[in-house]
Parts: structure tokens; C-alpha cells; sequence
């Protein structure tokens, strides 16, 4: 099957073959007709195989084909809800892209970086909104954005976006969409539990799983290298610079860890860069573009890049820590063999990952095959697990924790009695009480000692 049987205008289809496509995914041929049918869809498939398009190429046509009347303001006619900066911005380009020569106009809203860009944007008008929930929400409630004209309602990465960090900010969103709607959920995992949840905001939808769901794609090549945690760095560094590496997505189970991986790879004369959520909006796009251009080779990411984002011709993806959800490993590695090409995805194991390891294994059904180094694993007793640090009660304006304010202990005046509690703590003794009127009356009148003669006043009668 070809784009053309898929009633595309002609102005999508010169568009879509000079991104570079020629035949539509299996995903792409399955939903494309229903959403331009006004179904709705829950669309499951393996991660690389062009959701996006899926759902944007039926979206531009709908909008393309019923534009405002001359002479009526343009108003948000689809809403669409990503969980990343980064991919929020990615299918913005994929809209502009496809949607080029036709009067349709997207834009994207996320957190980071100032608003009044985003809501200049909104002033000028827009058909298509695509946006992280927790700025757009803020938009709204600051009267920005109304969202009574959608007609096309989109979750992509439905399971993270469903998930219960984001479960409240989707609710309170979709209960200000019009009560008639078309709604589209796509992601590449989808756990029973969250499509259950997935099934309160759809109506009557059809379903289109292609590949088994939380499977990888088999042009990626997968290995696994057993190497202790303080090696992993020496073994990262020596793959790195194997002449097939034309480029790595590296990825760290932390922040601090990206950044640390990056100051190693660069002391082994490796260059890299760093994507995490602590940089702004603009290091972080700043170093995605780096990457894509190819300035850097490496870039170490955390799994804020794991979802979505499409690097063209990734040769490479590294795996430094397992994934804490086994789920991630197929988003991380579908980093690599995007649209039909051949990728590479290699994962560092140290005895303390032994347990993430069977998590994945088990979700991918799929033993994977391991690699003899010059660092085997040598530490084969986990370590002891560090005790949880009381989270403090303040921070400072970097983030830190602020330090403990010391307690003031009250010292005695001088000749002042004093009273030991019994909570070991000092106090003053209580003064004596205050004698009432009738005892005052009573006691002896005390001597004053004199103050000097007092003034009399006179009342002189005025003349009148």
C-alpha cells in the first residue's frame, strides 16, 4: 500500500515523500483512515514506527479541508498533550513539516522558558495547540486558552501521560473539552491497568495494537556486557571509540549521573553533552540540536529523552544504568533503528542491577545475549543499601538544603534563679505574683524619695 491509497491531498502527499516516506507503517496504514473517519483510536505499537504521523497527517487533513470562515478568529480545533518538552517540540516540527502549504497553524506550549512567546502565539491564532499539561493548564487558568471549539483530542505516550503523575493534570484538562470530541491515545507500552484507565476517556474506540505490545523492533541489535559499577566508565569510554560508533544516546538512571558521565567521557577525550531535567529549556535544546547536527557525538541523556524524541540515523544506544521500569528499555532503545534502519542498543549490568535486568527480560520476552570485556564482573555480592536521608524541611534558591537553624537556648540573667525541667532544658525562675487591689490597700505605703517641689498652676481669669 502506498500514501496515495490513503485519500491523502495532494499537497500532504508531496509533502510526506519529500520528508523522506514512501509506504506507510503498519500503524500509519491501520489508523489513518479512522481518524479521518472521526473514530476514536487507541493505538498501540513498537516505539520508531511513525505514530506521529498517524495521527498528524489525518489531523491536517480534518483541518485543512474545513478552514475558519473569512472574517472569524482562528481557535484551538485540536489539543495535543505530550509528557516532554522535547517531544512537544518535535511534533511541532513534524506538523510544520507536513503540513506545509496549507492553512493550518500549529504551536507548542511547555514550561522552562517565558511565556509571552507562547501567548503571543496564541493572540495571533492557532488550529492545532500542542502542549506539556502543566503550562497549558497554567495558561488557562490565566484565561489564555479556552478550549470549547476542539474537536480532536490527542495523548501521545498514553502511559506515561496516564500514569498517576499526570493522571490529575489530563483529568482536569479533558473535563474543559466539548462534551462531543474525537479522542486518539498512542504510545508504544500499554500496561492492562492503564488501558483500563485509557478506556474512561475514549468512546467506543477502535483498537490497533500492530507487533506485540512492549516488544522491540528486531533491527535493533541487542547486547548485554556484566561489568562492575566503577568500570562502567572505562568500558563506556573504549565501545565509544569503536570506528562503527557514528554516534550514542547514552543513557543515566540520574541527573547527577549524566552529568558525571559527561565529565569522564570528555577526560578520555571523548566530546559529549548533557540532557536532563535541571538544564533549562534552551541547554537543553541547545544540546539536542548539537547532537542532531553532529557537532557532538555523545549525548547523555536521562529518560526525559527515551520518549518520542527521533534522531535521524542513530547508530548507537547505550544502556549505562537499567532503567528503573522495565517499560523504558523499549523506549530507550527505540532510540536507534527508526523507520526501517539498523540500530544498535548495548545495556551495562552490575551486580546491584541483577533485578532490573529480569524486570526487562521478562517484559521483552527475550534473553539478552552477553559480551565478554576486559572489566568483567568481578563484585558478586550487592551492596548494602544506603540508609534514606531525612528530606529537609527548606530549601535554598539553588535546590540545596538549607542549613539547620541552631536552637537558642535562654541563659539565666545575672543573679536571676534559675529551674531545670524535666526536659533537661534551663528556664528562669517565675517572678513573684502580682499582689491584687485589697493586699495593695493593706500594705505599707512605700517611701518615695523626694523629687523636688512640685509645680503649682495657676488659672489666670482671662479679660473678655
Amino acid at each position: 500500500m502506498t500514501f496515495e491509497a490513503l485519500n491523502l491531498m495532494p499537497v500532504i502527499l508531496k509533502n510526506v515523500h519529500s520528508a523522506g516516506y514512501d509506504t506507510p507503517t503498519p500503524i500509519q496504514r491501520a489508523t489513518i483512515p479512522l481518524v479521518m473517519a472521526g473514530k476514536d483510536v487507541l493505538g498501540c505499537a513498537q516505539t520508531g514506527t511513525g505514530k506521529t504521523a498517524a495521527f498528524a497527517l489525518p489531523m491536517i487533513q480534518n483541518l485543512a479541508k474545513h478552514p475558519p470562515r473569512p472574517g472569524m478568529p482562528r481557535v484551538i480545533r485540536s489539543l495535543i498533550l505530550t509528557p516532554t518538552r522535547e517531544l512537544a517540540l518535535q511534533i511541532y516540527e513534524n506538523f510544520m513539516i507536513y503540513g506545509k502549504g496549507l492553512p493550518v497553524y500549529p504551536t507548542v506550549i511547555y514550561g522552562g522558558v517565558g511565556q509571552q512567546q507562547q501567548v503571543d502565539a496564541l493572540h495571533r491564532g492557532a488550529d492545532v495547540v500542542i502542549a506539556c499539561p502543566g503550562r497549558l493548564w497554567d495558561l488557562m487558568n490565566q484565561g489564555y486558552v479556552r478550549l470549547d471549539w476542539v474537536q480532536t483530542f490527542v495523548l501521545d505516550e498514553a502511559d506515561r501521560m496516564l500514569d498517576m503523575g499526570f493522571i490529575h493534570d489530563v483529568r482536569r484538562i479533558a473535563a474543559k473539552l466539548p462534551e462531543k470530541h474525537q479522542t486518539l491515545l498512542f504510545s508504544a507500552t500499554m500496561p492492562p491497568e492503564v488501558e483500563k484507565l485509557a478506556m474512561d476517556l475514549l468512546d467506543h474506540p477502535e483498537t490497533v495494537k500492530v507487533d506485540p505490545v512492549s516488544s522491540t523492533v528486531k533491527a535493533i541489535d541487542q547486547c548485554l556486557y556484566m561489568v562492575d559499577k566503577a568500570n562502567k566508565k572505562h568500558l563506556l569510554a573504549h565501545l565509544l571509540s569503536a570506528p562503527d560508533v557514528e554516534n550514542a544516546l547514552v543513557f543515566s538512571r540520574t541527573k547527577h549521573g549524566a552529568d558525571r558521565i559527561v565529565r569522564e567521557l570528555k577526560r578520555a577525550g571523548i566530546d559529549a553533552c548533557a540532557i536532563h531535567g535541571d538544564k533549562s529549556q534552551n541547554a537543553r535544546q541547545a544540546a539536542l540540536t548539537k547532537f542532531k547536527t553532529g557537532e557532538c557525538k555523545v549525548l547523555v541523556a536521562t529518560d526525559i529523552a527515551a520518549r518520542g524524541i527521533d534522531i535521524a540515523g542513530l547508530s548507537h544506544v547505550f544502556n549505562y544504568d537499567m532503567p528503573m521500569e522495565p517499560e523504558a528499555y523499549v523506549h530507550r532503545i527505540g532510540r536507534t533503528g527508526r523507520a526501517g534502519r539498523t540500530g544498535n542498543a548495548i545495556s551495562f549490568c552490575c551486580i546491584d542491577e541483577i533485578k532490573q535486568l529480569e524486570q526487562v527480560e521478562k517484559l521483552i520476552h527475550q534473553h539478552l545475549p552477553r559480551r565478554e570485556s576486559d572489566w568483567p564482573m568481578l563484585i558478586t555480592t550487592p551492596s548494602e543499601p544506603k540508609p534514606r536521608q531525612p528530606r529537609p524541611s527548606k530549601l535554598n534558591a539553588q535546590g540545596e538544603a538549607a542549613p539547620q537553624r541552631k536552637s537558642r537556648v535562654p541563659q539565666p540573667r545575672k543573679g536571676q534563679p534559675v529551674v531545670i525541667g524535666k526536659d533537661g532544658k534551663v528556664r528562669e525562675a517565675q517572678p513573684p505574683k502580682r499582689q491584687n487591689q485589697a493586699q495593695a490597700k493593706n500594705a505599707a505605703p512605700q517611701s518615695r524619695p523626694p523629687i523636688g517641689r512640685p509645680v503649682q498652676r495657676v488659672n489666670k481669669r482671662r479679660n473678655g
